[in-house]
């Protein structure tokens, strides 16, 4: 049984970690560390507001119907994004067909069903981790080397396109996923067990409609950073100058990222403008694709 003399000290002693706390986060160290931190975030923020500004008033002359409109031309003033942003919308579609499936499968394996004490279960999880860092030029390479041994001729096709940048963000999206299914409560789980279900029956009906905010979230988010890739498509020869709608997966195409590529790196002003404002569609989709992810996470999240 405490007595009257304890409660003074320990709340001396709670007084006394609180005084710590307060002069921890007011130490020299930590107030240098904080201004730096700071100083940095102000430097990354104003080099982004300059640059998103640049790109608006070089390229806002140009927004308008005939760039959505009208196909590449050697003529500046008529030249148009049509093929690229038709091209975007063809491999980022056959993109998400590809790598969402196997992502969210290989990720319902690793979490849900593997042993996490075998070996070369651990070593493939190291490995996926490690492959999120890769540099897209590789996964460029890989799906060269790929189509060259199946014989595949034509390697400038919205297929090859998607499969290269599936690779890439695939294992975003493997990592994105576990960890909105290790959000799952194992309560749920336990409980549908508990009531007789299967472990299948428990993963459809309870761990990946609990977990879909968060796998929407990160696929998305993996695909907007695909939407932006240029290298690996410039490696599978992808065309610059494309006066026809793609039409199918064997079809040819351009991107956005590489039509902007191709008018930045021309001599003429027109040109650079044409590129601004391509810029600017690009950006716009981006902001879009990220805006729906996070609607989806605030609408669908739920809290545990």
């Amino acid at each position: 049984m405490s007595t009257t003399a304890d409660k003074p000290a320990g709340a001396a002693a709670a007084g006394s970690v609180r005084g710590k706390a307060r002069g921890g986060e007011s130490s020299p160290k930590s107030m240098i560390f904080l201004s730096l931190l700071w100083l940095s975030l102000f430097i990354a923020m104003t080099f982004l507001v300059v640059l998103i500004a640049t790109i608006v008033i070089d390229g806002y002359a140009r927004l308008g119907s005939d760039l959505l409109t009208q196909y590449s031309s050697s003529n500046p003033r008529r030249a148009g994004a049509r093929a690229a942003i038709l091209g975007s919308l063809w491999v980022i579609v056959t993109t998400a067909l590809i790598a969402i499936p196997l992502g969210v499968a290989a990720a319902v394996h690793l979490e849900e069903f593997a042993d996490r004490n075998n070996r070369v279960n651990r070593l493939i999880e190291l490995n996926i981790q490690n492959l999120a860092a890769v540099p897209s030029v590789v996964y460029g390479l890989l799906t060269l080397g790929v189509l060259g041994l199946i014989g595949v001729q034509n390697k400038n096709i919205v297929l090859a396109a998607a499969m290269a940048l599936a690779l890439l963000i695939l294992p975003v999206i493997i990592i994105a996923t576990r960890e909105a299914l290790r959000a799952v409560p194992m309560e749920i789980r336990q409980g549908s067990l508990a009531l007789g279900a299967t472990p299948v029956q428990t993963l459809f009906r309870q761990t990946l409609p609990s977990a879909t905010p968060g796998i929407a979230t990160g696929s998305i988010l993996a695909l907007s950073r695909a939407m932006g890739e240029a290298a690996p498509l410039l490696l599978l020869g992808a065309l610059v100058f494309v006066s026809f709608d793609p039409n199918g997966l064997l079809s040819g195409h351009t991107t956005l990222p590489i039509q902007i590529f191709s008018w930045s790196s021309r001599p003429q002003a027109e040109f650079h403008t044409l590129a601004a404002a391509a810029s600017l569609v690009l950006l716009v989709l981006l902001l879009a694709m990220n805006a729906l992810a996070i609607a989806i996470r605030n609408r669908y999240q739920r809290r545990w």
